[in-house]
C-alpha cells in the first residue's frame, strides 16, 4: 500500500473536518427532534446522517494525527466529501423532502462548508510526499 508524508494542510483540513463532522453529527443525532420541525427534514435522516458522521469524525480525526497515511484512503476522504456533497444537492432537487427555508439554509450551507474541506484536503494532499520505507 502506498503511503504519504501527509502535509501540513492535510493533517489540518483532517482534524477540522473530524472537529466539525463531530460536532454537527452530535447536534443532529442529540436534536433531531426539534431540527426536524425547523428545518422540514425527517427526524430519521437527520438521526441517521448524525450517527454516520460520529466515527467518520473519529477516523479522520485519528488520521489527521498521523504523520504518514494511506493515500489511497486519503483520496476516499476527499471522494466521500464530494459524494456528500453531491447527496445534499440531491437530496434538495429530489423531492424526496419538503425542507423550510431554514431547512434548505441548513443543507446548503453544510454542503459549502464539506465542498471546502474536500477542496483543502485534495489541496493538502497534492502538497504531501511519498512516505520513505
Amino acid at each position: 500500500m502506498m503511503n504519504i508524508q501527509s502535509s501540513p494542510l492535510l493533517r489540518q483540513a483532517l482534524v477540522a473536518d473530524a472537529t466539525t463532522s463531530a460536532a454537527f453529527g452530535l447536534l443532529m443525532l442529540i436534536g433531531a427532534g426539534p431540527l426536524s420541525g425547523v428545518l422540514g427534514l425527517p427526524e430519521m435522516l437527520l438521526r441517521i446522517a448524525g450517527l454516520v458522521l460520529l466515527p467518520y469524525a473519529g477516523f479522520i480525526g485519528w488520521l489527521g494525527m498521523r504523520e504518514t497515511i494511506s493515500k489511497p484512503v486519503a483520496w476516499a476522504v476527499v471522494l466521500g466529501n464530494a459524494l456528500w456533497v453531491a447527496d445534499s444537492v440531491l437530496l434538495l432537487v429530489s423531492g424526496w423532502v419538503a425542507p423550510t427555508s431554514a431547512g434548505y439554509a441548513f443543507v446548503i450551507a453544510q454542503a459549502l462548508v464539506v465542498l471546502m474541506y474536500a477542496e483543502f484536503q485534495y489541496v493538502g494532499l497534492r502538497r504531501s510526499q511519498e512516505a520513505v520505507a
